[in-house]
C-alpha cells in the first residue's frame, strides 16, 4: 500500500519514486496546479498535481475533499526555494504526483476540522463524541505518542533493573477501604460478585511471597468515584513491587526511573536526589500533603500570638482546639482589593469552597504599619505585631490573609487560596519541575462519621518500627499513633505516585485490621488468603504505583488526563462515542440473577 510514510521524506529521497497513503489534510487549487497536503501518523508532505504531467491524476485531484483516504504514486523533487516550509520536517521536498487512487472518501460533512493547519478550539463534548476524528489531529497523535514513549522507557528501565512483567487478575473480590468498587455479577455462581480491581495491591504482595522479588505491570485499575479533570473511572498505573529493599533504596531506584523518563521523553535533566518533606511539615507549611513548592507563600501558624487577643474569631478557634494560620502575599496590597476578600469576592469564594466562613486580613504599609478592617489592629500589641511581621517575613506592600477554625478546614482553605493567588498573580515559574517525596505519613486518620480509625493510605502499609516498639503485646496501644513507612512522589502540587513498605508479619497485619474496626470473622473472609500467605515466610517488601495518565498529562503540558487517553470517559463516567454505559436485556439480567430497581426520576 505504500513504500514510505508521509513524514519520512527528506532531501535524500529526491529523484526516487514513492508510493504514499494517507488522508487529504487540505487541497489548494492555484490556478492550473493543485497542491495536496497528504497526512499520516508520521507527518505531512506536499503533493503537487500538474495537469501537463498527469491529466488523469489532476482529474481526480479536482474533486478531492478533506479527509479523503488517498494513495499517491509520484517522484520526489526539491521544492523551489521560495516555497520551502520550515515548519514541516518534509518542507524541503514535495511529491510530483503521477497517479492518485481514492481508497475511501467521506460521505458526510465532518463535525469539526481535522487539519494540522486548523487551530479551531473544538468543544470537548464534540471531540469525545467523534473521538476517532479527534485522534487524527496533531495534538492527540502527539500526546499518545508521548504516552507510548513513556511506557516504553519505563519498561526498558525496569527490565534493566531485573523486574519482570506479570499480569494480575481483573476479576477479583470486593474488599473494604478505599474508593467504591465496580461490581460484576457472576452468572455461574448465583448471588455472588466479582469486583474490578482498584489496584493490584494484594496480588503484587503475593507475588513477593511467591519469590518473584521484582515485579512490574502497566495495570488497568477501576474506581467508582466522583470524577475530576485528573481522574477517570478506569485508569492506568505503572505498578511495581520489590523484595529485600528498604525505603531509601526504593526511593532512589524510583528517582532514577523518573529521571530516565524525563530525559528520554522531554530531554530534561532532573537533579537528584529529589527533595524530601515529612507529612507533618507539609501540612504545617502548605496545608496539604501534596504541596506545590515552585513558589513561596507558605502557611505560618500564629495561634500562640493571637490566642489571648480580644479578637474572638482568633481566640475562640485556639480555645476550642483549632488553630490560626496566615498566608503572606507579597505585593498583595496593590493586586488584591478588599472587595475580593469580602463576601462575594473571588478570593473569599475560594476559601468558602474549602469550608471556611471567610478570611481575615491585614495590610502591611510603609514603616511596618498595619492597616485592617475590624478588630485585629485594635487588639494586636506592638510586641505581637512585631512578632507577626518577623514570623511571616512580611514587608511593606504585603497582604496577610488569616484562616481560623478547626485545623483541617484552615489548612484546606488557605491551601486553596494559596494556589489560586499564585496563578492569579503569576508567581509560578514556567517550565519548573519540582519533585518532592512526602514521607512519614500517619498510619491512620479518624473517621468522625463512622467513629473509628481508618487507614490513611491502605491497611497494608508497614508501621515505623521506632513508633511501634518491639513488644507485640503493646501493638494495640502503640499502633494508632504510629507513622507509616509510606511515601508519595509529588510533582508541582500533584500526586504523581505513592507507595509504602508493606506489612510482612501476619500478627501485625491482623492487629492493623482490628485497629480499623474490622471484625475477626470479616477479616478472615476478606483477607484470609493474605494472612495465610504472610505466615509462610513472606519477605520484607515494598512498592509504589505511578498514575500513568497523570504523568503523561504533566509531560504533555495538558490540563486534563482525558487528552492523554485514547478513549476516555466524561466527568459523568460516560463514553459519548459508544453511548456507554447502556441498558441490559431482561434475559441478561435473569442469567446473572439480578434485577434493576432503577426508576427514572420525575421531571419537575
Amino acid at each position: 500500500m505504500r513504500s514510505h510514510s508521509c513524514g519520512d521524506l527528506r532531501t535524500d529521497a529526491i529523484d526516487t519514486t514513492v508510493l504514499l497513503s494517507g488522508w487529504v489534510d487540505r487541497r489548494r487549487d492555484h490556478g492550473g496546479v493543485i497542491f495536496i497536503d497528504l497526512r499520516d501518523r508520521s507527518g505531512t508532505v506536499q503533493v503537487t498535481v500538474d495537469p501537463d504531467l498527469g491529466p488523469e491524476a489532476f482529474a481526480v485531484a479536482e474533486h478531492l475533499r478533506n479527509e479523503t483516504v488517498l494513495q499517491v504514486e509520484g517522484r520526489v523533487r526539491a521544492r523551489p526555494e521560495e516555497s520551502l516550509n520550515e515548519r514541516l520536517a518534509t518542507g524541503a521536498v514535495e511529491v510530483l504526483a503521477q497517479t492518485l487512487n481514492v481508497l475511501n472518501a467521506p460521505s458526510r460533512n465532518l463535525p469539526f476540522a481535522v487539519s494540522v493547519h486548523d487551530d479551531e478550539q473544538v468543544r470537548e463534548e464534540l471531540r469525545l463524541r467523534h473521538r476517532y476524528l479527534d485522534l487524527r489531529r496533531e495534538r492527540m497523535r502527539r500526546n499518545l505518542t508521548l504516552r507510548h514513549q513513556t511506557v516504553q522507557t519505563a519498561r526498558r528501565f525496569l527490565e534493566e533493573e531485573g523486574f519482570i512483567e506479570v499480569e494480575t487478575p481483573v476479576l477479583t473480590r470486593s474488599t473494604p477501604e478505599g474508593a467504591r468498587d465496580y461490581l460484576v455479577p457472576s452468572r455461574v455462581c448465583g448471588g455472588e460478585w466479582f469486583a474490578l480491581p482498584q489496584s493490584p495491591q494484594l496480588f503484587k504482595q503475593l507475588l513477593m511471597v511467591g519469590g518473584l522479588e521484582r515485579y512490574y505491570q502497566v495495570a488497568r485499575c477501576f474506581r467508582d468515584e466522583d470524577l475530576r479533570a485528573d481522574r477517570q473511572p478506569e485508569f492506568t498505573q505503572l505498578d511495581m513491587e520489590m523484595s529485600f529493599l528498604d525505603q531509601e533504596q526504593i526511593l532512589e531506584l524510583n528517582e532514577r526511573l523518573i529521571t530516565r523518563i524525563w530525559k528520554t521523553v522531554k530531554g530534561v535533566e532532573l537533579p537528584q536526589p529529589f527533595a524530601r518533606m515529612t507529612w507533618h511539615d507539609a501540612m504545617e507549611r502548605y496545608g496539604t500533603d501534596r504541596p506545590d513548592t515552585r513558589y513561596g507563600m507558605e502557611l505560618v501558624t500564629v495561634s500562640d500570638i493571637v490566642a489571648d487577643m480580644g479578637f474572638k474569631v482568633f481566640s475562640g478557634a485556639v480555645a476550642t482546639g483549632g488553630s490560626v494560620k496566615c498566608l503572606a502575599v507579597p505585593g498583595g496590597n496593590d493586586k488584591v482589593s478588599n472587595v475580593r476578600i469580602k463576601p462575594g469576592g473571588d478570593v473569599f469564594s475560594e476559601a468558602q469552597k474549602a469550608g471556611a466562613g471567610g478570611l481575615a486580613f491585614i495590610r502591611v504599609r510603609e514603616g511596618g504599619e498595619i492597616d485592617t478592617i475590624g478588630a485585629i489592629k485594635d487588639n494586636l500589641s506592638e510586641e505581637k505585631k512585631a512578632e507577626l511581621l518577623q514570623r511571616t517575613g512580611a514587608e511593606p506592600g504585603t497582604l496577610i490573609l488569616f484562616g481560623a477554625g478547626d485545623t483541617p478546614t484552615v489548612n484546606k482553605a488557605l491551601d486553596r487560596v494559596r494556589q489560586y493567588l499564585a496563578k492569579e498573580l503569576e508567581l509560578i515559574p514556567a517550565d519548573a519541575w519540582n519533585f518532592l517525596w512526602v514521607v512519614d505519613f500517619p498510619m491512620f486518620e479518624f473517621n468522625a462519621e463512622e467513629n473509628r480509625l481508618e487507614a490513611l493510605h491502605h491497611p497494608f502499609c508497614a508501621a515505623n518500627r521506632d513508633d511501634l516498639g518491639d513488644d507485640p503485646q503493646r501493638w494495640a496501644e502503640t499502633l494508632p499513633a504510629a507513622r507509616a513507612q509510606a511515601y508519595d512522589l509529588v510533582l508541582n502540587g500533584l500526586e504523581l505516585g505513592g507507595g509504602s513498605l508493606r506489612i510482612h508479619d501476619a500478627a501485625l497485619q491482623q492487629q492493623v485490621l482490628r485497629t480499623i474496626g474490622l471484625p475477626e470473622q470479616e477479616a478472615q473472609e476478606q483477607f484470609g488468603f493474605l494472612l495465610e500467605a504472610l505466615e509462610m515466610g513472606a519477605p520484607p517488601h515494598g512498592g509504589i504505583a505511578f498514575g500513568l495518565d497523570r504523568m503523561v498529562m504533566l509531560l504533555a503540558g495538558e490540563d486534563s488526563i482525558r487528552d492523554t487517553i485514547a478513549f476516555p470517559k466524561t466527568q459523568q463516567a460516560r463514553c459519548l462515542m459508544t453511548a456507554a454505559p447502556g441498558g441490559a436485556s431482561e434475559r441478561q439480567l435473569e442469567e446473572l440473577h439480578v434485577a434493576s430497581t432503577w426508576e427514572e426520576p420525575e421531571e419537575n
